[in-house]
């Protein structure tokens, strides 16, 4: 039990804070407007550390990259797989959202006018470019550091030993970074707690009913991509057998993900799940723990649910061609992104919302989901990875793996 609450102590206090604040709002009414101010400090230091933490972290972990040619295709495989997957869990999402509209019912709700969609061309060059180069260090321009930070790290990559100082650098400001990031999000409950006893004095309790539905969508669909799509991709890795070894093996994983809420504390039993499953342990020891960073598709199916109820807030249409690709490409670059990072969800939130540019009244919608999914995403998330080894493992070694593991 004392391990439960610790794991899951950060939740338990945003939670309890929210609520607070939300419980402040419905007895006081608009009153508590003059609580916002507290809620918008909060965020705004949200917004001002996320760029230097994104820059670090993206150009640090790739200028420390180990090449090897001995695991290149295998590496090739699992960057396929895990693009896939994620890519899959995304799509089937935004059906899911189709088919239960749990954003159309949200015009009563909206947060601020409706915000006016800008050309697809347009959208495109504000995303990947800026015209000058302190424009890097707004997070309306997001992507166009992403790329920058991307470009720094296969430079220094590329540099070799000419680099070594530098690649320090960009390592030490990973972590100081880390540490800003997780000081700021203390604030967290009071920061929210604040912001949410605005929102809900002056725009009504209306707005749970939004997160209610939200939540419903998430647990429900996540339920059916656990049981279905795990069971399909372990059937293309290896049949019947693929299937009944996958799932006689996971439940320790699955336990150790819902009791943690953390995919890096899983992999120590993911790497002993995939031994048992006969996955070789070169594939093993590479695809588990950079899946735990980089493969999510836990993370993949809330940034969906999240874009959808968020853009309906904000009276941005969420069924047009461009907004669809643009969110698939966003979730894609989410789920890399909040690898390695604490607090990881939520700078995917900030990301997603900067590179749409939605006002800053969108980050606490989007935050308070992101919480209440965290231990079925984390369940998503981690033991996705195994399922995902399998089926790298069936293409790196050929069919008859499974048989030659047995």
């Amino acid at each position: 039990m004392k391990g439960f609450v610790k794991n899951y102590s950060g939740i338990i206090w945003l939670l309890t804070g929210i609520a607070l604040g939300s419980i402040a709002g419905l007895i006081f009414g608009k009153k508590v407007e003059v609580l916002k101010p507290i809620g918008d400090i909060f965020l705004n230091l949200l917004f001002t550390a996320v760029i230097p933490l994104v820059f670090f972290a993206i150009s640090s972990a790739i200028a420390n990259i180990k090449p090897s040619d001995k695991l290149s295709r295998m590496m090739g495989f699992t960057a396929i797989v895990f693009l896939a997957t994620v890519l899959i869990s995304a799509i089937l999402t935004i059906v899911a959202v189709k088919i239960f509209p749990i954003h159309e019912a949200l015009g009563n709700a909206q947060l601020s006018e409706k915000i006016e969609d800008s050309p697809f061309a347009e959208q495109l060059t504000k995303l990947f470019t800026t015209t000058e180069f302190y424009e890097l260090l707004s997070r309306k321009s997001m992507l166009a550091m992403i790329i920058f930070s991307i470009m720094i790290g296969f430079a220094a990559l590329k540099a070799g030993k000419a680099a070594d100082q530098f690649v320090g650098f960009l390592h030490s400001g990973n972590e100081v970074f880390k540490g800003v990031f997780i000081l700021i999000m203390k604030a967290g409950p009071i920061g929210l707690g604040a912001y949410f006893a605005y929102q809900v004095g002056v725009f009504g309790p209306q707005l749970f009913g939004t997160y209610a539905k939200s939540l419903g969508l998430y647990y429900g669909f996540g339920a059916f991509y656990f049981v279905v799509m795990f069971s399909v991709y372990a059937f293309v890795a290896g049949g019947i057998k693929g299937i009944r070894r996958y799932w006689k093996n996971n439940l320790i994983p699955s336990a150790t993900a819902v009791g943690t809420c953390s995919s890096i504390a899983v992999i120590p039993s993911n790497l002993d799940a995939a031994k048992k499953m006969g996955i070789p342990e070169y594939i093993a020891n590479v695809t588990i723990p950079l899946g735990a960073t980089l493969h999510k598709d836990g993370s993949s199916i809330s940034s969906i649910v999240k874009m959808a109820v968020v853009f309906a807030l904000f009276g941005k249409g969420f069924d047009t061609a461009d907004a669809i690709v643009l969110a698939l490409g966003m979730t894609v670059l989410v789920s890399v992104v909040e690898g390695g990072i604490p607090n990881g969800g939520y700078v995917g939130e900030l990301l997603f919302i900067s590179a749409y540019g939605l006002p800053i009244e969108a980050l606490p919608p989007a935050m308070i989901i992101g919480t209440l999914v965290d231990p079925m995403a984390t369940l998503l998330n981690a033991t996705g990875d195994t399922v995902a080894s399998m089926v790298v493992t069936r293409f790196t070694e050929g069919r008859q793996w499974i048989d030659k593991a047995i």
